[in-house]
């Protein structure tokens, strides 16, 4: 796999895919847009209304939601199962070298751990987190009826994956989570909002992290 290290603006890593030209995160701050996107606007939101949260991620990518769920799960003592798809895992030479675990306090094995362990078998991280990844395409994956009380879509872009962003992959995830849950994601592509809302959700657009200037967040009706 052809990738390239780049250091962003908060010091942490994002992965440059130099033949599509697309990052797997933010240069103007890896952890601080995960941050932003997926921890700040989902699982704050959502622990509003939750003492725990079920969580689904489309595209485990380099490991960093997962990441930053499992702290949040510490730090703020919720219960969470958290289950990630991804169809292309990174290689251990390329995701022993990233340097979340370090910036974040957390001990590397805990990091580690969360990519090395086997596929589609639960592991439990903490008394507070369970963690399962499936070995699958979000075009092909099969998920529980009305069980996620969220959802972290964070596919490569809508130009670069125009598929992912479908209304069969919405529909699937939309069966698979509970009424009023809620899915986060960094797009705001017309395409985008017009599927989500074809597919059953409501959608409101939320200021986005530097560099971005909004994000989307749609509720299950």
């Amino acid at each position: 796999m052809n990738l390239e290290f780049i250091i962003t603006e908060d010091g942490s890593h994002t992965l440059l895919l130099p033949e599509l030209k697309e990052h797997y995160h933010s240069v103007h701050g890896a952890i601080a847009e995960s941050q932003h996107i997926f921890i700040n606007a989902g699982i704050h939101f959502a622990l509003q209304k939750n003492t725990s949260l079920n969580i689904l991620e489309i595209g485990f990518g380099t490991g960093l939601n997962a990441l930053l769920a499992y702290v949040d799960s510490v730090k703020n003592n919720f219960r969470c199962n958290y289950t990630s798809v991804e169809a292309h895992p990174l290689p251990e030479n390329i995701f022993s070298r990233l340097n979340y675990a370090e910036l974040l306090g957390v001990p590397d094995e805990k990091f580690l751990s969360l990519h090395q362990c086997k596929w589609n078998e639960v592991l439990r991280i903490s008394d507070h987190f369970n963690f399962l990844k499936m070995l699958i395409s979000a075009l092909e994956m099969i998920l529980p009826q009305d069980y996620y009380d969220l959802v972290f879509f964070d596919a490569f872009a809508p130009d670069i994956q125009p598929e992912l962003w479908s209304s069969q992959v919405f529909s699937n995830i939309n069966a698979s989570m509970k009424k009023n849950a809620i899915l986060t994601t960094y797009s705001t592509k017309g395409d985008v909002k017009r599927t989500l809302k074809s597919t059953g959700f409501t959608i409101e657009k939320l200021p986005g992290p530097k560099g971005k200037r909004e994000i989307l967040r749609a509720c299950k009706i």
